[in-house]
């Protein structure tokens, strides 16, 4: 898979999870209340419209008037009051949260119904009910919102009433109902007073209905007097919903009709059609904490509501209920984003007034609609998931995060300008994370891959360990020296030159990879390293920090081995034979990178590199195949071996004694020993300079065995010896002697 299809195959992961994650219940419940929070908390308070003012019944008012904190125990003759006096400012609706459902004393019901019919625009709350009600199987129940209304002195003389369904505390207040579906679509408290405060543009209203559907219009009242007079308001609004339920093309006829009017009657017209239009479950659009929309107390708006000024009400929607300024004294509080640190909630009637702004000004937040949240968690998942793995990781990283600030500040923008929520939630604490990690994963899978196949392929050339030091500190390679003790194996193959000569260079490099085959694994199965291949020629090491018999112990069993392998090679290679020489000493060496400026090779620096490959060149003279130093053997058991004497070696100052390694010592038999033996001491009476004695001793040895190259060796240094004559071979071997 190439790069570009990662990226494509990241990013349709990351989109398809998002998407996943947003279509759960918990998925909208963190956007909403995580995300929709942070779009309020960031935008802040705004201004409400002056065309809403909040009344409310507080302890402050109820200790000015000497009346209990709590609305049902306040006499009705105050609300009397109120309407009254608002009446003659001109306020255009009043709508109480405060429930009317019980009967006072007389007068004062008589007084309150008599204001709120003189009035002629007041808008009563009412509650719903839930009934049990059988579905036929005594085991199934079902539950039906039933209304159950103020005292019907107060209703024949409402111009409407309503319910005011929102949650219980602690759940969150974000929504409002503007009809209440479970209650045959009632129209809710706020969607009424909006209602009656747009009753002004009915007229105007049904005309525009009547142009685009006369049927439809036909059902209504044809004047809003009718609709004052019958008080008959919910049954209109139930009506109209239904109408723009049932074609939803008669809305936007509507709307085209009065595009471009500008006029205060016209914004009316347009906020009513979105109304019956629009979803019956909209989003509040907060305008700030408590006390932000205009709010007087009670004792405040009587004051006022009996003067004319500058606090007119009129052209106003009242809202009359019961809230405090402070937590301590709140009993009816609703937990919203605005609530504030010390406890202080928004209060029902605020809730309402603020419904009814939303509905006024056309305000309501507006969520993205399905299609619009699939595109947008699709193209987003895409775009950050592709990039996340296109880009390098540091870039990518550096990417996500701008991409996300500059999805974040569009979506901050499209808030506070047009009031569209765009999901934030998901796409920036989901979906950027898990496509910068999942980037971040399989970069590192891949250089996870990648550096195996790196350190596969330097494994051909170096050292494991040495592979592992250079990818953890590549860039010491100068300073990657260290001094250890060591054994090292020298090998060189006879006939090499024959046979290079014979084949061609392709048969030939598969012929040397065959045969280095056989000398590597012998070395690597012991715990050997192969430190350098030159030509027909092998170097392996087996180091430690400290000098150990097991060292010795693993390069001696290697030694034998690779001798197995190459005889077991000659027979199968079906080419001329590559007998193999080794020779192996020990000792104290240097092993790291030598080079200079751009060219460096991992070799063992030391005497004993020099002083085993001239171990392995004395095999020619000896005719034999493993040769090793007194160091290799010093107090190491488990190995037959023969002393062939003591050489001077070529460059050496000092002789070197040296052994010939013949088997495992388990696999030595009693012939094998008895010649070791036979040796030994036709090598004693050499190195005693008794070369007749030594002469027949080696000379049996030859009988019984021809192809001993020590014992042949050895005879011919007796002839020379025996017959006082200085061979160039004595010379080289042996610079000084005794006289027979």
């Amino acid at each position: 898979m190439n790069r570009l299809s990662k990226a494509f195959t990241l990013g349709a992961l990351t989109s398809l999870l998002g998407l996943a994650a947003g279509l759960t219940p918990f998925g909208a419940m963190l956007e909403e209340n995580l995300g929709l929070d942070t779009l309020f908390k960031l935008r802040g308070a705004i201004a409400p419209p002056a065309d809403v003012v909040v009344v409310t019944i507080d302890k402050q008012s109820s200790d000015l008037f000497d009346l209990p904190n709590k609305p049902s125990k306040w006499p009705r003759s105050y609300h009397a009051r109120l309407i009254d006096n608002l009446a003659r400012q001109g306020v255009r609706v009043i709508a109480f949260d405060i429930l009317f459902d019980e009967p006072r004393g007389a007068d004062d019901d008589q007084a309150l119904a008599r204001s709120i019919g003189n009035a002629r625009n007041v808008v009563l709350v009412e509650t719903l009910k839930k009934d049990p009600v059988s579905l036929g199987d005594m085991s199934a129940q079902a539950a039906i919102e039933q209304v159950a209304p103020s005292l019907p002195l107060f209703t024949a003389n409402a111009l409407a009433t309503a319910p005011f369904p929102l949650p219980k505390v602690p759940v969150k207040v974000s929504r409002f109902w503007t009809f209440k579906a479970g209650a045959g679509d009632t129209a809710t408290l706020p969607a009424v007073t909006f209602q009656a405060f747009a009753l002004p543009a009915y007229d105007r209203f049904r005309s525009l209905l009547a142009q685009i559907n006369p049927a439809r219009a036909a059902a209504l009242p044809e004047h809003r007097e009718q609709i004052v007079s019958n008080h008959n308001l919910q049954q209109v609004m139930q009506t109209l919903r239904g109408i723009f339920s049932q074609d939803p093309s008669i809305a936007e006829k509507m709307l085209a009709a009065i595009n471009g009017q500008k006029d205060q009657e016209a914004r009316l017209l347009r906020s009513l059609i979105k109304l019956y239009a629009g979803e019956d479950y909209p989003y509040l659009n907060f305008y700030g904490p408590p006390r932000t929309i205009t709010t007087l107390r009670y004792h405040q708006a009587l004051q006022l509501a009996e003067e004319a000024g500058p606090a007119s009400f009129k052209d106003k929607a009242v809202f009359a209920g019961f809230s405090e300024e402070h937590q301590p004294e709140q009993k009816d509080g609703f937990y919203s984003v605005f609530s504030q640190p010390n406890g202080l909630d928004l209060s029902g009637v605020e809730i309402g007034a603020t419904a009814f702004a939303n509905l006024l000004e056309d305000r309501s937040i507006l969520p993205a609609s399905a299609l619009g949240y699939f595109i947008i968690i699709i193209a987003w998942g895409l775009l950050i998931g592709i990039t996340s793995r296109f880009l390098p990781i540091t870039i990518a990283f550096g990417a996500g995060i701008a991409f996300s600030a500059i999805y974040f500040a569009i979506a901050a923008y499209q808030f506070n300008s047009a009031n569209l929520w765009l999901p934030l939630t998901i796409p920036l604490l989901l979906q950027a994370p898990l496509a910068l990690f999942g980037a971040a994963v399989w970069w590192y899978v891949d250089t996870n891959k990648e550096r195996r196949r790196i350190h596969k392929a330097f494994g051909y050339y170096l050292p494991v360990t040495v592979v592992d030091e250079l990818s953890k500190n590549a860039g010491d390679i100068k300073n990657g020296a260290k001094l250890v003790h060591g054994v090292c194996l020298c090998t060189d193959a006879e006939k090499y030159t024959s046979i290079s000569e014979a084949l061609d260079p392709e048969t030939l490099r598969k012929l040397m990879n065959a045969y280095y085959e056989a000398l590597f694994t012998p070395v690597r199965q012991h715990d050997g390293i192969i430190s350098d291949v030159i030509g027909d020629s092998m170097l392996a090491l087996w180091t430690a920090s400290n000098a150990t018999h097991n060292l010795k112990r693993h390069a001696c069993l290697a030694a034998l081995d690779i001798s197995l392998a190459v005889d077991q090679f000659n027979l199968t290679s079906g080419h001329i034979p590559l007998p193999t020489r080794i020779g192996m000493h020990s000792g104290m060496i240097m092993l790291g990178n030598v080079g200079a400026v751009d060219h460096f090779e991992y070799r063992a620096v030391g005497d004993i590199v020099n002083t085993a490959t001239r171990i392995q060149t004395l095999n020619k003279q000896l005719g034999t195949r493993i040769l090793v130093s007194s160091d290799i053997l010093n107090n190491l058991e488990g190995f037959l071996s023969r002393e062939l004497g003591t050489f001077p070696l070529a460059g050496k100052s000092k002789p070197t004694t040296i052994h010939e390694l013949i088997c495992r010592i388990e696999q030595a038999d009693a012939t094998m020993r008895q010649r070791c033996a036979e040796f030994a001491e036709a090598l004693a009476e050499f190195k005693e300079q008794r070369w007749s004695k030594a002469e027949d001793r080696f000379s049996a040895i030859l009988h019984a065995n021809d192809l001993d190259g020590p014992a042949r060796f050895y005879l011919e240094l007796c002839n020379h010896k025996r017959n006082r004559r200085r061979s160039d071979l004595l010379h080289s071997v042996f610079p000084t002697e005794k006289n027979e």
